[in-house]
């Protein structure tokens, strides 16, 4: 190579590509030895002086370069990654980011979001979360309307903390910023088939160009089939198939250099089967639970609660949903400023049947219904000049929310304490304002500090509760409403400390407004509002290249002071038996570090290495023991109300969590290359109750998985063979309580499988 640069006048000095060309001197060089060159005697040419011209290559061989020079704790990731370690869905997440914990509800299309422990359990998803969800910067109140929306990826972000002085709304754990391609301005197409274990299929294709001058358009849909791994060995049935597809369009128009006009439009169906649970422990009654491998689960369908959910009988568990929505994105560049406005509108009708007791008695069968719509409004001004000393944003934030819910329940077999069929109904609205800035200035010597503030009033009602035992009485509740009003920010100071070090420290504050607890409702005190939680939250932060192209080191260090955390207690509801409920502690803590360290040791060898390590406790939290209630029962067969403190319990979030890959890089030729190599995950015990032991805590585990690619160097498309928990471990993702007994929601087994993507 070194004789092939010097051979074209080419000097390669340490990254710094010097071109040397003597000009005429080279050219009279060239037509001497050129064999018909008519040969002519010229006077000597004048000295003639050599041109010089300086190319500065730079290296990238980590993702977002420019990332290092922002001071926060953020984990970006590009849509390459996203796809090899197979994140389809917002809980593939917790896979490539640390600290954060990403739950399906019982199975379900519903998540539950912890990030460096701070998260919410709402089975009813008629509250705020405490982890925000976006797509293209549109949040979703609730987070199941995202479902179906992770394809035609661009790439995704995860912000921990407080958040909500720059954009969208204040909450206390951070948010889930995910980015679906742009239309282009040149014709693009491609598709992507991925085909597994247990015939599952995944299919993927967009096509995007222009329409006109300064319009263009891009159309992307998805399709997911298969998949089921459970079966009853009562009957021989699977459970768990997929069945969902969806579509996106987008429409961008740029009039001039200064303005740009971007329409969405989305549709998901979702009619997928769900995972259901394997019971572990009984509460209620003395039958056995049935002894079944990993795999197997039991469920049922009466006819009688088919013809009251108006679904056929012999349902399977499963979803029955469709979301749909729409968003206007405008921009205008004044020069010294920057205009930009979102308005987003999105609605989801899910029809939801779970056995949440995981056995084929109808102890717990649940249908569940939601009607629900969502508005958004931002608007924002900011300097326009990124690299201005001065910075500063100024914006508006306004939701509007509506919903109707209602459950359905067989307690048929659960006798003698209950025995029939139930409905509980009720309706939700809610409504918030908020005004947020931020500023910062960038001092000499690598000095920049930043400010944040924003203010949000927020109101909520519920209405229309109404509990029915069918053959039975029937209870109305009175509605309830809460309001708030309160204040978030965000200061800091970062320093560049050389080029490749930047440190930073912060503190924040986070607001979350108050709610409601509306599920499985007996009396009127279970719909007293919950109180607001507020976190003061204190970061110290380090992002470092210290080998630049090499090693890349980002860390940071952080404590959560609580007042009112929002976590889900026990209430005892006498002859009934204990309710979750949503509550406050009125004191808690949690404090940590994460890191992610990227290693480049040599030219093919590319490994990156995710840490989480969180601990925190309640310093004040009255509840009901539930453990020490269900223990009571089972010696005396009467419900009693273990009250209890519990100051100085952990508080129950997984300690450790490590992710990582490694990958070889080799190429084959100078036409073709192969990435090959494995990823791992390991996630530590987490308690499924405040203070649980036992059953009451899902058992640590750790997950193996390798991909192998094979692709042209053009890069216009790739066969890859991969495999998921390769060790075909058996291990819990979440787990809950269900009336009976308490179960486990268990993992996904081994799946190898093939993908053939194209890009043109």
């Amino acid at each position: 190579m070194l004789s092939l640069l010097l051979r074209h006048g080419w000097l390669v000095l340490g990254g710094v590509v010097v071109l040397s060309l003597p000009g005429q001197a080279q050219a009279q060089s060239g037509a001497a030895h050129r064999p018909h060159a008519r040969q002519a005697v010229k006077p000597p040419a004048a000295p003639v002086r050599a041109e010089t011209i300086t190319v500065n290559a730079q290296r990238r061989d980590f993702s977002y370069p420019e990332a290092q020079h922002v001071p926060d704790a953020d984990t970006r990731l590009t849509a390459a990654r996203l796809i090899e370690r197979g994140v389809v869905s917002l809980r593939g997440l917790e896979r490539v980011a640390p600290n954060l914990t990403i739950q399906s509800i019982n199975g379900t299309a519903s998540t539950n979001f912890y990030l460096r422990g701070v998260g919410f359990n709402d089975f009813t998803q008629n509250n705020m979360p405490s982890v925000l969800s976006y797509f293209d910067d549109v949040p979703f109140a609730f987070s199941t309307m995202t479902d179906g929306m992770m394809f035609d990826l661009a790439g995704a972000e995860v912000t921990p903390g407080p958040v909500g002085t720059r954009h969208g709304q204040s909450d206390t754990g951070g948010e889930v910023r995910l980015r679906t391609n742009d239309p282009t301005d040149q014709w693009h197409y491609g598709a992507r088939e991925d085909i597994a274990s247990y015939s599952r299929s995944r299919s993927e294709a967009y096509v995007s160009g222009p329409l006109a001058r300064g319009l263009s358009f891009r159309l992307a849909g998805q399709t997911q089939q298969g998949g089921g791994w459970q079966r009853d060995p009562l009957n021989g049935s699977h459970l768990g198939d997929a069945d969902l597809w969806a579509l996106r369009g987008k429409l961008k128009w740029t009039p001039d250099s200064h303005t740009t006009l971007m329409v969405s439009g989305h549709f998901t169906q979702d009619d997928s089967e769900v995972v259901n649970p394997i019971p572990v422990h009984r509460l209620v009654g003395t039958a056995p639970l049935p002894v079944e491998s990993w795999q197997q689960t039991q469920w049922s369908m009466r006819p009688e609660f088919a013809r009251l959910i108006g679904r056929r009988p012999g349902l399977k568990p499963s979803e029955h949903n469709q979301f749909w929505g729409a968003d206007v994105h405008f921009s205008h560049d004044f020069g010294p400023v920057t205009f930009s406005s979102i308005s987003a509108f999105e609605t989801e009708r899910q029809g939801e049947y779970t056995d949440q007791d995981g056995t084929a008695l109808a102890q717990a069968d649940t249908y569940r219904t939601i009607d629900a719509n969502t508005f958004t409004q931002e608007v924002r001004l900011q300097s326009s000049h990124p690299h201005d000393r001065l910075q500063w944003t100024v914006g508006a934030f306004y939701q509007r929310s509506r919903m109707q819910q209602r459950f359905f329940f067989d307690y048929t077999d659960y006798v003698p304490q209950r025995g029939y069929m139930m409905a509980t109904h009720f309706g939700m609205d809610q409504e918030s304002t908020s005004e947020f800035g931020n500023i910062s200035y960038r001092f000499d010597h690598g000095v920049t500090l930043w400010a944040g503030l924003l203010h949000e009033i927020d109101d909520r009602s519920i209405s229309g509760l109404q509990s029915v035992i069918f053959g039975g009485k029937s209870q109305d509740f009175h509605g309830e409403s809460t309001a708030a009003a309160q204040y978030a920010g965000q200061a800091g100071v970062s320093w560049q400390a050389a080029a490749h070090e930047l440190v930073y420290f912060k503190i924040s504050k986070g607001f979350k407004p108050g709610g409601f607890t509306a599920n499985n409702t007996q009396i009127q005190a279970q719909l007293d509002p919950f109180r607001p939680e507020t976190v003061l939250t204190y970061e110290l932060g380090l992002k470092s290249d210290p080998i630049p192209n090499r090693i890349r080191l980002n860390a940071a260090a952080f404590y959560n002071d609580y007042h009112n955390q929002q976590l889900v207690g026990t209430v005892l509801i006498p002859n009934y038996g204990p309710l979750s409920e949503i509550t406050n502690a009125p004191k808690s803590e949690s404090w940590g570090f994460e890191a992610t360290l990227d290693i480049h040791p040599f030219a093919h060898l590319f490994v990156t290495q995710n840490l989480g390590w969180q601990r925190g406790n309640f310093q004040n939290f009255p509840t009901v023991n539930r453990a020490a209630t269900n223990a009571y029962y089972a010696q005396h067969g009467v419900w009693k109300a273990i009250e209890d403190n519990f100051a100085g319990v952990d508080n129950g979030q997984p300690k450790l969590t490590l992710n990582g890959n490694a990958e070889w890089r080799q190429a084959l030729g100078p036409h073709y290359g192969i990435d090959f190599g494995p990823d791992w995950l390991y996630r530590d015990s987490q308690a499924i109750t405040p203070g649980g032991t036992g059953f009451y805590r899902l058992p640590p585990y750790f997950l193996l998985g390798a991909h192998a690619t094979f692709h042209p160097a053009s890069g216009h498309w790739s066969a890859t063979v991969y495999a998921t928990n390769l060790l075909n471990r058996r291990y819990a993702e979440s787990g809950g309580m269900a009336t009976t007994t308490y179960f486990y929601l268990p993992g996904a087994p081994r799946f190898i499988g093939g993908r053939i993507a194209c890009d043109f």
